[in-house]
Order: C-alpha cells, then structure tokens, then sequence
C-alpha cells in the first residue's frame, strides 16, 4: 500500500486581488459658520461656534478650540483651560457651546492649551480663529 507525502516547503505565494477595494471615504469639506465670543467673568469665555461639513462632534470640538486659542492671544495671554464644550447637530448645521478660561500662565487641570502653538495647528489644518 502507498502513502502518499506532502512537503511543505514554506513557500509563501502573495494572493493579490482577494480585498474588495473599499471606496475613499467622502472629502471633508467643512464649512465655518461664525464665532461668537462672549465674556462671561474675569477670566471665563464662551464661544458659539456653527458650521456645515463636520465628520464629527470632534471636528466642532476643534472649531471652538482655534477660538479659544486665538482670543487668548488677542488678550495677551498664552494659555486657556477647556472647562466645557456642548455640541448639537440638526440639519446638517453643526453648533458648539464651548467654555474656557484664559491666562498668562498654564493653568491647572488637564485639558490646558498653548495657545501658540494651538493657533499655528489650526492655521495649518484650515480651522478659522476669532
């Protein structure tokens, strides 16, 4: 009676073709609405952001971000503080309600900011400031 032997010798064959292409995800293509800034005390500011486009919550989060950064320095600060940020979407119309403190120095907590540095990201990435 004869067996019959297989061999493998290891050989890795690339199989090219087996993924379905999945199509690119649509451009982003966001379109910024308006800031308004609003000192509520001292050192405590809100900004209403709107814009059209967002992928993202995030991307309104980013928005009111630069803005914040931005009016920090208009004021001669260097720093602000994220103490809140509320975001709605209804119709395609993206809204942030964003809260921060600003200051000379870093401030305590975690979600502190350089505002330098936060406004060169945003002129970089297209994101409009104050």
């Amino acid at each position: 009676m004869m067996r019959a032997v297989v061999i493998s010798l290891g050989l890795a064959v690339p199989v090219a073709g087996c993924v379905e292409a999945q199509p690119d995800a649509a451009p982003f293509r966001p379109d910024y609405r308006g800031i308004d800034t609003q000192l509520l005390d001292g050192d405590l500011v809100n900004f209403q952001v709107a814009m059209t486009g967002a992928r993202t919550g995030e991307d309104v989060s980013d928005y009111a971000e630069c803005a914040a950064a931005q009016y920090a320095l208009i004021r001669g600060y260097g720093f602000a503080r994220h103490v809140r940020t509320n975001v709605d979407q209804q119709g395609g119309l993206w809204r942030g309600d964003a809260v921060y403190t600003i200051s000379s120095a870093l401030p305590r907590g975690l979600r502190t900011i350089d505002a330098e540095v936060v406004v060169a990201h945003c002129a970089e990435n297209g994101i409009p400031t104050v």
